[in-house]
């Protein structure tokens, strides 16, 4: 089993999470139990193989994660989403924006461009193009102002500024604009 489809499995787990309220513990013992688990082999291919230690413990560490830090998540899309609230988007077009900022910011062994692209690719997988063209512009927006973040971290630990320089800056534009 690939990085890619341990990926998509966890996003199959997010998306569960999401739409049923079940905490991660439940479905990872209940989804990963072998005879539930060969059922979903039965409906879609990515089942076919069971994820490794390794491979199982990103999925854990994934799913754990999202959980744990559902809110902030879920701010950086209401963030980003511009126009749009939170409500209206679907169950999956969000688990799937949950899963590529999680990856971003909290896991060290995945680049963002990774996570994004992984992200988009799943997308495409599962959506219309519409909701890729609105996963694809979200995920751009938060890098951007991620990039523009942390430019603003080192040039204020380079200047000793205040860290609050993004303060009168445009992030959405990554345009620094003074007041």
């Amino acid at each position: 089993m690939t990085r890619s489809s341990a990926r998509e499995i966890a996003l199959h787990f997010i998306y569960a999470m999401e739409c049923t309220g079940e905490k991660p513990e439940e479905i990872l013992s209940v989804r990963l139990a072998d005879g539930y688990y060969d059922c979903l082999a039965e409906e879609n291919a990515v089942y076919s193989e069971r994820p490794n230690r390794k491979q199982r413990q990103y999925v854990e560490e994934i799913l754990r994660g999202v959980d744990a830090r559902r809110d902030s998540l879920n701010q950086y899309i209401s963030q980003y989403a511009i126009g749009w609230n939170i409500n209206r988007i679907s169950c999956l077009a969000k688990a799937i924006l949950q899963l590529a900022i999680y990856e971003s910011l909290y896991m060290e062994d995945v680049p963002v461009g990774v996570a994004i692209n992984e992200a988009v690719e799943l997308a495409k997988k599962y959506e219309s193009e519409e909701v890729v063209a609105f996963v694809n512009g979200i995920l751009g927006s938060f890098s951007r102002g991620q990039t523009q973040q942390n430019s603003c971290v080192k040039e204020s630990r380079a200047e000793e500024l205040e860290p609050s320089c993004l303060e009168g800056k445009s992030v959405m534009q990554g345009v620094e604009n003074e007041e």
